[in-house]
């Protein structure tokens, strides 16, 4: 039936536990078993210090940049504990890469200026960068993220101060998971961020697995998460776009009609 486009689809699915089920959701709705294997859980940085410094003096900043979901919480929580408005004309402006980290930064208060056209770094990058020449930038983001943003932001003239919000760590129970879902056959592989890649990757040598998954296809969010898998020899067999968790769903059936 075209309506169920993966029906009988074993579609693994990498995000942390707690954000797993939109994606989860959207495969079952086409008929497919989303094969849960978390590689990722959202865990504090190794000090909030830098963070705190930052949100302390955050009238100093032009532009905030926010990454995603888990950020923004982050961001929000420690400015509540600190005790610091987002309110006010010395607030700066606020860019969410993506509608979904755009809609969690409205719920915490936050006015968003700025989402991307594309829902990936490079698009806020090249939307950003005519508007930031000698201005104060903060990008709060996961531990040992990829330096797109910043560099490209430097390159335009930003002065751009990057924090930890939190930091991305392996569930302990990933590689039996993954054993396991590996000795019943999977059919693909979605990812949605570079560390999903690398994660998984981890996963498959503390399980005992080469990596790639031979004759597994691999479905990226994005340009950015699609270079990951190609530095990990895994060509990416589509790439979501838009770049988000509906246009991942579309790929993923695209690639199986």
């Amino acid at each position: 039936m075209t309506s169920q486009p993966l029906a009988g689809r074993r579609i693994l699915v990498t995000r942390a536990a707690t954000q797993a089920g939109k994606l989860s959701d959207g495969l079952r709705a086409l008929g497919a078993t989303p094969v849960e294997v978390p590689v990722l859980e959202i865990q504090p940085p190794s000090s909030y210090d830098a963070l705190d410094h930052s949100l302390a003096q955050l009238a100093s900043y032009q532009w905030l940049i926010l990454t995603s979901t888990n950020a923004v919480r982050a961001v929000a929580d420690r400015a509540s504990l600190l005790g610091v408005s987002w309110e006010g004309s010395a607030a700066p402006r606020v860019a969410a890469v993506g509608r979904a980290t755009a809609e969690e930064a409205e719920r915490a208060g936050l006015a968003v200026a700025l989402i991307p056209e594309a829902y990936v770094a490079e698009s806020l990058v090249s939307e950003l960068a005519p508007r930031i020449a000698g201005q104060r930038v903060l990008l709060a983001r996961a531990a040992a993220a990829r330096d797109v943003i910043p560099d490209a932001l430097r390159s335009a003239g930003a002065v751009i101060d990057v924090v930890d919000a939190y930091r991305n760590a392996m569930p302990a129970a990933a590689p039996a998971q993954l054993r396991a879902a590996l000795k019943q056959g999977i059919d693909a592989a979605t990812f949605t961020s570079s560390s999903s890649v690398t994660h998984l990757a981890h996963a498959a040598h503390a399980a005992g697995t080469t990596f790639p998954f031979a004759g597994v296809p691999a479905v990226s969010i994005g340009p950015i998460t699609s270079q990951t898998l190609r530095e990990h020899n895994w060509l990416p067999a589509a790439e979501a776009n838009p770049h988000d968790i509906p246009g991942l769903i579309a790929a993923i059936a695209s690639l199986f009609r």
